[in-house]
Parts: structure tokens; sequence; C-alpha cells
């Protein structure tokens, strides 16, 4: 299966709970939407810092979620001085901390922060039309040269893409919108 590629740079998913106390009475409001089906880059953006270091206007990514969670590249991490953890998006559990700087407030989260496991999105008839479900480990191709493995998230809607972080882009020569190839390990 030939899908193409979408190159995630960091960005956050936050509760209401939290933008809030961040941004006091403002209302979240839409940059531009994304590919992925109800999903946008909001006007906003946070610092985020640990270790006297700081990573300045990340975007945040709505809508809101019932958790937060920080996601940065290998890189970035390093920068801050963490030793990340590479996750599947919304598996914060014992994460790493971090603080985000809003302009009415700090706020630590006390898990969140993590470097987003490659994968694709899908919806459920097009996964069950190249026999893939939820989770499946799978190998990404690009001009018959195998890359790496990632994995498969299964969300109705969706916009059929493979999701990698921008360090990543870089290490394989990739870039946003290129074709490549998906085959079941």
């Amino acid at each position: 299966m030939k899908i193409p590629l979408g190159v995630s740079k960091r960005h956050i998913h936050l509760t209401k709970e939290v933008y809030q106390k961040l941004f006091n009475d403002k209302s979240f409001e839409v940059r531009n939407y994304l590919k992925q089906p109800g999903e946008f880059a909001s006007t906003d953006t946070v610092d985020i810092k640990w270790n006297n270091k700081v990573l300045e206007r990340v975007r945040i990514v709505g809508p809101f979620r019932n958790y937060n969670q920080v996601e940065v590249s290998r890189r970035d991490a390093e920068y801050l001085g963490i030793k990340p953890v590479i996750r599947k998006s919304g598996e914060i559990k014992e994460s790493h901390p971090i603080i985000l700087c809003g302009p009415d407030a700090e706020v630590l989260i006390d898990e969140g922060l993590i470097v987003a496991k490659r994968h694709i999105h899908i919806d459920s008839m097009s996964a069950l039309n190249n026999d893939l479900k939820e989770g499946d480990s799978i190998y990404i191709s690009k001009d018959e040269i195998k890359l790496f493995d990632a994995y498969v998230k299964v969300i109705d809607p969706s916009f059929i893409e493979l999701h990698i972080d921008d360090e990543e882009a870089e290490l394989y020569k990739l870039s946003q919108g290129d074709i490549i190839e998906v085959s079941k390990v």
C-alpha cells in the first residue's frame, strides 16, 4: 500500500483545564486545520522548559484532549536534558514531567513528555481492506528500500498517512508529502 508522509514538528495536546490555566479566559482558536479530521493547529503556543532550558513557541494542537501530551524529537529532549520515552500517542503513564509556560501561568504537568512512535493513521475500512489492524507492526519503504518499522493506528475517520517527526525525516531524507510503501512485518 502506498501512502503519503506527514512530518510532525514538536507540539502539545492539552486538556481544557490546563489550557485555561495557561491562557486564563482566552478562547481556543483555530489557526489552520490539519489533514486528520477534526484536528487543528491553534493560534496559541507555549514555551516548554526543564533544567533551565527552554523550547519556545511550541504549537498547541486541538481539539482538547483528556490528557496532556508534549511531543518532541530526541534532539529536543536531549537539549532539555531529558532521557525521552518513545511511546504511542496517548500512552503517557510514567513519562517525563515538563513545565509549560503560558502568558498567564506556568504549569508543571507530572507526566506527558514523549517522543511519538512512528505510526500510520488509517480508517477501519481501509485497514480491513489492507489486512491491517490496530497496533500491527509494519515496514516502511521508499523506492524499494526498507527504512524502518512503524505501527498502525486505526481511527474513524482518518486521512491515511504515515507520521514521523522532523528529526526522523531529516535522518531518512524524507519530506512532507513523499509517497512511501507500507507492508506488514
